[in-house]
């Protein structure tokens, strides 16, 4: 179903809500909401915390994570992502590993295109030129398309040079899926959106996609308001997340936040978990929980434990070998 999305209306519910008074245990619990699964190996056991709450993750990978494999996609939908270009030209492992995971019966509807094509690898990004991204779309993203898979347009950062890319990558794909007596449009099915500001900055972002991209649905796939005050934080949570579930045409979200304070790389206010492990409040609100009253700083982090333990058994065996040499 089409959804008609004007960048004015994206910003009238913006200007609705900015004034509205929003609960102190921030909106209920929302089936938009996914996972964005950034695990940490000296923390696995956080993998657990996030579904049944949850209903869907991606994980920048074409696969599955090996903890949540066996949860049925209708609990706990995997939505695989084509991350950036292969090294070899023309190949398709992408799309031959979607088609194993259908064939061995992962009911695969959604798949999300390159992450950050027009950002550095040093930030994150797949550092991809949209030419290149259009064929490598065309050999793996469109023979799922075609045969009824949703697909998401790449996910570019919001710095100016997003949506020019856009512009250019969708120009060149509709360019290879046309032949001299047929035009072709590059077909999508939904918007991925990047944010790390302000609120009126994600709803000014937003309506440049929707003025972009008319009658496409939306999903925000990484947010927050990276390095900020816990309280500025809390309240971009609650007004962001009563903004996309009151919008019908954003289908899905997911805040880049799922993980301890101590290694978050957008702030340590901006982690759903704190230093020991445990869910803070925005953690506990995005899940559809009560507030916890924990901050992300509190208790030790693992890192600082480690750091501790190893100080110890140090002075430990410095004190044994100095006792053995008679030093004491």
């Amino acid at each position: 179903m089409l959804h008609h999305v004007s960048p004015a209306a994206v910003l009238a519910v913006a200007a609705m809500i900015l004034p509205s008074i929003v609960s102190a245990d921030g909106p209920l619990a929302s089936d938009k909401r996914g996972l964005c699964f950034t695990p940490n190996d000296t923390t696995r056991a956080d993998d657990a915390v996030w579904p049944p709450a949850l209903s869907w993750y991606y994980n920048y990978k074409p696969l599955p994570e090996p903890k949540y494999k066996d949860i049925p996609q209708s609990e706990f939908e995997f939505v695989p992502m084509l991350w950036g270009a292969p090294e070899t030209k023309g190949d398709t492992s992408f799309v031959t590993t979607i088609q194993d995971l259908i064939k061995s019966g992962v009911n695969i509807t959604n798949v999300l295109g390159f992450n950050e094509p027009d950002a550095p690898y040093s930030w994150g990004g797949s550092y991809l030129d949209p030419i290149t991204a259009a064929q490598v779309w065309v050999d793996n993203i469109k023979p799922l398309s075609d045969v009824g898979i949703r697909v998401g347009l790449p996910a570019c950062t919001a710095g100016q040079d997003g949506l020019p890319w856009l512009r250019t990558f969708v120009r060149e794909c509709s360019k290879l899926v046309s032949t001299e007596n047929k035009k072709e449009n590059c077909t999508f099915d939904f918007v991925t959106i990047h944010w790390y500001g302000s609120f009126e900055g994600l709803a000014s972002h937003m309506g440049q996609y929707a003025a972009e991209f008319p009658n496409k649905t939306m999903w925000i796939t990484e947010y927050n308001f990276a390095h900020q005050s816990l309280e500025d934080t809390q309240a971009f949570y609650k007004i962001s997340a009563e903004y996309f579930d009151r919008l019908d045409f954003v289908e899905r979200y997911s805040l880049f936040g799922a993980f301890r304070s101590d290694v978050s790389n957008v702030g340590p206010n901006a982690a759903m978990l704190s230093n020991d492990g445990r869910l803070t409040d925005i953690g506990a609100w995005y899940l559809g929980k009560e507030s916890t009253g924990v901050k992300p700083t509190d208790g030790q982090s693992v890192s600082a434990a480690v750091r501790q333990t190893v100080s110890i058994v140090s002075a430990s065996l410095i004190g044994a070998a100095a006792g053995a040499w008679g030093l004491f």
